[in-house]
């Protein structure tokens, strides 16, 4: 039967890699405690060593790009005209 695989929500991951870095206890304990593979353990602490200055990276307010902003108001101006045609065409029709 063919078993499913788990899935570790980031937290978890990250309480499991915070642990590895303290070094109290060696991969082959933490995994046995976690029920995971040792390797699995070395992944998550090199991508949390990787991707730990993400966390102090300043939170910019980023504006949208210009192109996108002209294409929703293009869009916009669009729909105005379909609504005011269907409006028009409704009360020709009587509805």
């Amino acid at each position: 039967m063919k078993q499913t695989r788990r899935k570790f929500d980031p937290s978890f991951k990250a309480k499991v890699a915070l642990e590895a870095l303290k070094e109290r206890e060696t991969l082959q304990q933490l995994a046995v405690k976690y029920e995971l593979h040792p390797n699995q353990i070395s992944q998550w602490k090199q991508e949390f060593i990787e991707n730990s200055a993400v966390v102090f990276e300043g939170k910019q307010a980023k504006s949208p790009p210009e192109a996108d902003v002209s294409e929703l108001y293009h869009k916009i101006g669009k729909l105005e005209m379909e609504k005011e045609f269907l409006k028009k065409n409704l009360k020709r029709f009587g509805l």
